[in-house]
């Protein structure tokens, strides 16, 4: 199984930008669909984005679509989450994770369960 590897997080004002990175470890990456979630206090950990082990088939929730971008680099195992517009909203603990499971359409991946293996989370602050 995959091992996965958050950085990138930090604090930003309202309005900026952040990129996330996931690199990945002692699997084969390319095999895996790989997502973004992200968990508040007190809250639950939601989707944010995945994509496809080609990086041609995304889905972002629709809080973050037009903001957010999710990307992947197969042959450097890794993967990326740039951060437009940051809104105080989006303040959370961050997450990559791996599913190494099949689903027909992308948006199906927009579950915890759907994924398989997860990073252990880069802290995202967003002053107003």
């Amino acid at each position: 199984q995959v091992q996965l590897v958050e950085s990138g997080g930090g604090l930003v004002q309202a309005g900026g930008s952040l990129r996330l990175s996931c690199a990945a470890s002692g699997g084969i990456f390319s095999a895996y669909t790989m997502g973004w979630f992200r968990q508040a206090p007190g809250k639950e950990r939601e989707f944010v984005a995945a994509s496809r082990w080609s990086g041609d088939s995304t889905h972002y929730s629709d809080s973050v679509k037009g903001r957010f971008t999710i990307s992947r680099v197969n042959a450097e195992n890794a993967m990326y989450l740039q951060m437009d517009n940051l809104k105080p909203e989006d303040a959370a603990v961050y997450y990559c994770g791996g599913s190494h499971k099949y689903y027909s359409s992308t948006d199906m991946y927009a579950a915890v369960g759907a994924f398989d293996c997860w990073g252990q989370g880069t802290q995202v602050t967003v002053s107003t």
